[in-house]
Order: C-alpha cells, then structure tokens, then sequence
C-alpha cells in the first residue's frame, strides 16, 4: 500500500511540475511579439481557426504588404479557399509546403523571403505552437522573426495533447539540425 501511495505522489508530483514548466512555451509564450511593420506576414498552417483573417485584417491595417498562407491540407476546404481564392486588397500567396509540417513551412518561407527579399516576418499561429515555431523558422530564414500568438479557445485535453506534441516536436527538430 506504501509503495502505491508513493508512486501516485511521485506520479501527481511528475505532472504537475511538467504543467507548470510548460506554462511558459505552451500557454503563456514568452517569445510572442506585437505587430509591427514587416516584409509579409506568414500565417503558418492549422485548426483553421481564424488566424489566417487576423493575418490578414493585419496586413490590411499595413503592417505588411504580403500574406504568405501555408496550406498543407490535401484538398482545400472552403474556408481556405476564401483565404486563397478571393480578393482582400492586399496580396495573398498560399503554398503547399513540403513535408507538410513546420519544417516543410519554414523551408517555404526561406525560399519565398530569399526570392522576394524579405528581411523581416510577421508569423502567426496558435499559442502552444509559438515558441517551437519560432525555433524552427528562425533556423530556416535568417531575417527578423517576429512570432505573433493567435489566442483562441483551447480545450483542456487539447492542450494536454499540445503539451506532448509540441515537446515531441522541439525534440525532433533539435535532433534534425539545420533547416
């Protein structure tokens, strides 16, 4: 009975010291920016949550004259679509990066920004991507990243999943190096 009683302790202890040391990459990201002006604004691929709009309103409003949207779904739904295929009066690029992940994103960047000559970017995504995101696209483009987090509602088990694929993630990409 001891033994079992110490391993649930440990076990609680174990959890809650992890959610608290993801606060700050997974709920309250320290590395988010404000608006500001920039190059483009890359909205960075997701639940499709609205943050492909707020990039847009953003660069509306001049912070940048380029929407760099990724799309990495395999058929486009109407929602991206709208994103894509309809006038916002300013301009709109979407791309399907390859692979379909951060990475493949950032890789996209990389090659756009060094075709266009970027030298500063605006990205957007939700918040527990915000820090890993920035680790990887500030590998990959060597300009001024400013990581802006689109807050949206999260349930608690998504963010629970978001703890764990957000950590696997980081642990990934260190271990690939490079862009």
């Amino acid at each position: 009975m001891r033994v079992l009683r110490r391993t649930v302790l440990v076990s609680v202890v174990v959890v809650v010291f992890l959610a608290l040391a993801g606060l700050p990459l997974y709920v309250y990201p320290a590395t988010a920016g404000k608006p500001h002006k920039a190059d483009a604004i890359v909205v960075l691929g997701g639940l499709q949550d609205g943050r492909e709009y707020y990039a847009l309103s953003l660069a509306q409003q001049g912070f940048a004259p380029t929407v760099f949207v990724s799309n990495p779904y395999n058929s486009p739904t109407a929602y991206i679509r709208s994103v894509c295929d309809k006038p916002h009066g300013v301009e709109v690029i979407c791309f399907d990066p390859s692979p379909r992940t951060t990475r493949g994103e950032a890789r996209s960047v990389r090659q756009e920004a060094a075709r266009r000559g970027w030298k500063s970017i605006l990205v957007v995504t939700n918040t527990p991507h915000v820090v890993r995101a920035g680790y990887i696209v500030g590998r990959c483009f060597s300009g001024q990243v400013t990581m802006l987090d689109f807050r949206t509602h999260l349930s608690v088990p998504y963010r629970a999943w978001m703890y764990a694929y957000q950590t696997a993630g980081f642990v990934r990409a260190w271990l690939q190096g490079g862009c």
